[in-house]
């Protein structure tokens, strides 16, 4: 794993904190038009996304039986009680 660049975890209620960061979020997509992403996120907020290169690196379909509820609390435990565990 490369650890020169660290992304923390993070739904749509994390993102406030770390605006300017690097993060790593699971969105589902809703829709796409003319760089920008309207999705949903795992603690079922809207969130609208302007793609622009280098914030959004990967894209990643999980398919349609990803556990939206268990990341939604990776990224709570990620950002709380076990932060030092994470990068």
């Amino acid at each position: 794993m490369d650890t020169s660049s660290p992304a923390v975890f993070v739904n749509a209620e994390l993102l406030r904190t770390y605006v300017g960061r690097k993060v790593r979020a699971v969105v589902q997509v809703i829709g796409f038009d003319g760089g920008v992403v309207t999705g949903k996120s795992v603690d079922d907020q809207q969130l609208i996304i302007k793609v622009t290169s280098p914030f959004a690196e990967i894209w990643t379909n999980f398919g349609s039986t990803f556990d939206t509820h268990s990341y939604n609390q990776l990224c709570l435990l990620a950002n709380g009680e076990f932060k030092s565990l994470f990068l």
